[in-house]
This record gives structure tokens, C-alpha cells and sequence, in this order.
């Protein structure tokens, strides 16, 4: 079995319209990305027309070996084309995410490429409002915040609540504070491929 229709199998959120092929362009160039980075060449110069992957979107990469999460960072607010965040998001996800060391150059060939393009955050003032399996989740209070894709929720098999507290954990908040009124919820959905 395809190591990346393991992961796309168990896939969460939203369609947003992309096509197999710009999805397929997307994560060729994280993946290129990551290569140039981890070789030290220099990133190649790329002409991208398409309209979809021009638009400013957030963005979240993730990188997967063997099944297991081995680096993700992302972006909550579009800054610049789809293409470029992918690109920068992917570099950030292998060689900054503070849980994993660096990807080395013996992985490459390992490695499977996940990408959330992402939709504007909303908040939220019930939790009834949040859909297991299309919503992701950011809590935050002051200077504190936690987010998790939706694709958490059904990795994980959480319900409603535990995906809260996961969520508040990964903030560094007890797991019960998002009953807390001050505590801020936010739900987003996106494409997962």
C-alpha cells in the first residue's frame, strides 16, 4: 500500500477545489523544498500559473516517516501564495519543529508529505458548534495558545471534549480550561492531502 493513501485514508475537513494534480504539484515542491534545504543547494527558481495555488492561504505541512509525525508547522493567516507558504511551511516543518531534530539526508526517501490548506479562523462560543472531523481547533488565552488540525480528532478517535483538552494541553492549559469563560475558541476546517 501507498504510504501517502495511508494517510489521505484517514483524512478530515473540507474540499476546497484543488485537483489531484495541483495537490500532486504542492507537495512536490515541499518535498523539493526539504530536499534542497537538507542538500544545501540553492531552491529553485519556479514559475506557478495556476490561480488556486497563487491565492494567499494558510497553510499547515506535516511530515510523516513510518506512520509517525516527524514534523509540523504552519501558518493560521494567508501571507502569500499557496505555492510559497507550502514551500517555506515545509523547510519549517522539517529542519524548526522544536518536538523533532532536524531531517538528515538518509530520510528523504521516508518521508511522506501531508499539506492542510487552511480556512479562515472563527470563533466560536459553544462547543456544539464543533464538528468532529471537519473542524480543527486553536484555543487561546493570553499568550497562550494550542492548535490541532482536524485531522487529529479522527487519527485519534477523540470526541468532542477530549479534543478540547487535547487542545488546551497543547496550549500548556489544564486540560479542563476551555470551560474557563476566558479562554478563546476558534474553529477552521481544511482541505487534507
Amino acid at each position: 500500500m501507498d504510504k501517502r493513501a495511508s494517510f489521505t485514508s484517514r483524512k478530515a475537513g473540507v474540499e476546497l477545489g484543488f485537483s489531484a494534480e495541483e495537490k500532486e504539484k504542492l507537495r512536490g515542491l515541499a518535498l523539493e523544498a526539504i530536499r534542497c534545504r537538507c542538500l544545501g543547494r540553492a531552491m529553485p527558481e519556479v514559475a506557478v500559473k495556476d490561480p488556486l495555488l497563487n491565492a494567499p492561504r494558510a497553510a499547515f505541512v506535516s511530515i510523516h516517516k513510518g506512520g509517525r509525525l516527524r514534523g509540523c508547522i504552519g501558518l493560521l493567516a494567508a501571507q502569500a501564495p499557496l505555492w510559497q507558504t507550502v514551500r517555506h511551511m515545509a523547510v519549517e516543518a522539517a529542519f524548526s519543529d522544536p518536538r523533532f531534530c532536524a531531517i538528515a539526508s538518509e530520510e528523504l526517501d521516508e518521508l511522506d508529505i501531508e499539506i492542510s490548506v487552511l480556512t479562515p479562523l472563527e470563533r466560536i462560543s459553544e462547543i456544539s458548534e464543533i464538528e468532529i472531523g471537519k473542524h480543527g481547533l486553536l484555543v487561546r488565552k493570553g499568550f497562550r495558545t494550542g492548535l490541532l488540525l482536524p485531522q487529529v480528532a479522527t487519527e485519534h478517535n477523540l470526541s468532542v471534549e477530549g479534543f478540547l483538552q487535547l487542545t488546551c494541553k497543547k496550549a500548556g492549559l489544564p486540560a479542563e480550561a476551555w470551560k474557563d469563560t476566558h479562554v478563546e475558541l476558534y474553529v477552521f476546517s481544511a482541505d487534507v492531502f
